[in-house]
C-alpha cells in the first residue's frame, strides 16, 4: 500500500552510508523529524506545521489543511506507536533523505522516507514524505 500526495512525492531512495553527510546535518534533520512526530502525537498542529518547508506550505496554506492531509493520508505518521531512524543519504550540500521506521496505530510496520532541505537561516525543513507499508523493513 502506497500513499502519495502531491506535496509528498515519491523519492527515489538509494540508501548509502551516513558517511557522506556530516553528523551535525544528519542530527539536525533527525531532530526536525522527531519534533514534528512528537507534535503530531501531542495534537499540536501548529508546531507540526512549523517544520514544513515553503513548498509544502504553498500547497497546504493553513494548519488545518495540512493536518487534514496528514490525518487522512498518513495515519502512521500522524499517530505512530513508535518510530526509529533508519538509513540516511545526503543528496546535495543542503539536502537530506532520511528513512524512518514506524509502527502505525494499527500495529503494522511502515517505512516513511522524508526529504529535507536546509533553509537560508541554516535550519532544516521537511519538503516531502513518502509512506509505504512494510513487511520486512531493515535498518
Amino acid at each position: 500500500m502506497r500513499r502519495t500526495l502531491l506535496a509528498f512525492a515519491v523519492v527515489p531512495f538509494l540508501l548509502v552510508s551516513s558517511a557522506f553527510a556530516g553528523d551535525a546535518e544528519i542530527k539536525a534533520a533527525q531532530t526536525v523529524i522527531d519534533s514534528q512526530l512528537k507534535a503530531f502525537i501531542a495534537n499540536d498542529g501548529a508546531t507540526a506545521y512549523s517544520f514544513a518547508a515553503p513548498n509544502v506550505k504553498r500547497i497546504f496554506p493553513t494548519v488545518d489543511t495540512f493536518m487534514n492531509m496528514v490525518t487522512n493520508g498518513y495515519a502512521p505518521v500522524r499517530q505512530p506507536q513508535n518510530y526509529s531512524f533508519g538509513k540516511v543519504q545526503q543528496t546535495g550540500p543542503t539536502s537530506i533523505v532520511q528513512q524512518v521506521l514506524i509502527v502505525g496505530p494499527d500495529g503494522k510496520d511502515y517505512e516513511a522516507v522524508y526529504t529535507l532541505e536546509q533553509q537560508p537561516d541554516g535550519s532544516f525543513q521537511i519538503t516531502g514524505c513518502s509512506l509505504r507499508a512494510s513487511t520486512s523493513v531493515s535498518t
